[in-house]
């Protein structure tokens, strides 16, 4: 069984914003994955970017700098 980690979790309003987000992240360095919405987390599309929390502020930039759309940026242990 794996250790559950606190991780940084990306939502989204719609699957569009969250396959764009997932086209763009390698370029900004990002080593997460789409993942279905974690069931402690009430919003979007039922979709989230699961990524590293120590990587939480280039999550945070790349969001900015791409003007992409999310729904909120939350941090859960899964």
């Amino acid at each position: 069984m794996r250790k559950k980690a606190l991780q940084c979790v990306v939502t989204f309003r719609s699957t569009t914003d969250a396959m764009e987000f997932e086209a763009r992240a390698a370029a900004f360095g990002l080593g997460g994955r789409i993942i279905p919405l974690p069931p402690v987390i009430d919003a979007g599309c039922g979709l989230a970017w699961k990524e590293d929390e120590a990587n939480t502020g280039l999550v945070e930039k790349m969001l900015t700098a791409g003007q992409l759309s999310y729904d909120k940026i939350c941090h859960v242990e899964i």
